[in-house]
């Protein structure tokens, strides 16, 4: 929804949001898109479950997101006088997210370098990215 929402705003003209700050954000999603299908993915064939149907599933668990994108588009009208809050609360609920779970999890255990080097690089990459296109 944080894409549709953006997305919403820069059609609205609304704001500072630029068709890069909308694509930066897009791009950012999308790559959070490919290790949340991993994780899906993983479990059920190490559940047994064919490579192609762990696959399929991981790739189903993602359908949500532009069904929501789309749908957030739609009510744009809606959207656009709570477009702060509505942006305020999606990076919120995503801090908590890796505030709460991810960092004390890629914090345990015996190759704690390797999360904390692939968090480095996830948000030196997004900050690139603002950058760039922002």
């Amino acid at each position: 929804m944080a894409v549709g929402v953006v997305l919403a705003g820069w059609a609205a003209g609304g704001g500072d949001i630029s068709v890069g700050a909308a694509l930066a954000l897009s791009i950012g999603i999308a790559i959070q898109n490919f290790p949340e299908g991993a994780i899906v993915s993983m479990p059920l064939r190490a559940a047994g479950e064919t490579r192609a149907k762990a696959f399929r599933l991981g790739v189903l668990s993602g359908i949500v997101e532009p069904i929501g994108g789309f749908l957030t588009i739609l009510a744009a009208s809606f959207v656009i006088p709570v477009l702060p809050y509505l942006l305020s609360f999606a990076a919120g609920a995503m801090l908590y997210v890796v505030v709460e779970e991810l960092i004390p999890e890629m914090s345990a255990g015996e190759h704690t370098d390797i999360g904390v080097l692939a968090f480095a690089f996830g948000f030196t990459l997004m900050m690139a990215l603002d950058v760039a296109l922002g």
